[in-house]
Parts: C-alpha cells; sequence; structure tokens
C-alpha cells in the first residue's frame, strides 16, 4: 500500500498530542517548541487540521469547558492516530537510517562544505 507522506504540520500537531492532551493554543506553542521555531501555526491553520485529523479518527475532542466566555476543546490522540503516528515515525526513522547509511555515516556540520 504506497501513501503520501505525512505532511509537517501534521505531524507535529500529531506528536504534540501524544503526551498529552491539549488545546489549541498549548498546541501552537508545543508546535513551535518542537519544530525549534521553525513552524509557527497560524489560528486558521491549526483548526483546519484539527477538523481534518477529527474527521479522520486521529484526533478527539477530550474536554470543552468555557473560559473567559469562549469555549476551549481539549484534543487528544486516539488509538488511530498513535498508531498512525508510529508509524510514521518508523517511516522517517528508516529514510533517515538510509540517508546515513549512504552518507557513510559521516554528518558535516550545517556550513560545511566538502
Amino acid at each position: 500500500m504506497t501513501e503520501r507522506a505525512m505532511q509537517e504540520p501534521t505531524l507535529l500537531l500529531l506528536t504534540a498530542l501524544a503526551d498529552a492532551p491539549r488545546h489549541g493554543y498549548a498546541l501552537i506553542q508545543e508546535v513551535d517548541a518542537i519544530s525549534g521555531g521553525r513552524v509557527k501555526l497560524r489560528t486558521g491553520t491549526l483548526y483546519g487540521a484539527l477538523d481534518r485529523l477529527l474527521q479522520q479518527g486521529l484526533i478527539e475532542v477530550a474536554a470543552e469547558e468555557i473560559v473567559d466566555g469562549r469555549a476551549r476543546r481539549t484534543y487528544a490522540l486516539t488509538g488511530s492516530g498513535r498508531d498512525v503516528l508510529a508509524a510514521e515515525a518508523e517511516r522517517l526513522r528508516t529514510v533517515a537510517a538510509e540517508a546515513q547509511r549512504r552518507l557513510g555515516g559521516a554528518v558535516r556540520p550545517r556550513g560545511a562544505t566538502a
């Protein structure tokens, strides 16, 4: 079965939910931290992705509460989401290992030339 590789924002969102349920703002912060500041999710992008992941059954709403007069949803990985994330992590590990093998195990520091 051939499936497309997971898009990075999706991978980061699922990773952010792997250890604990989180609400939207916390997810934005976690994605920023996990990516080392490279990926900054905007609110519209975040909630579009969360809606898609909910429809796919990879995440679920773990809790809803009212905070400062606004609804706050907390999201969690489903069992299926955990399986998909584990499979993607293994795929990436395999590709990275092959890249290392082909490089002869030598990794040059960034900016170094041959």
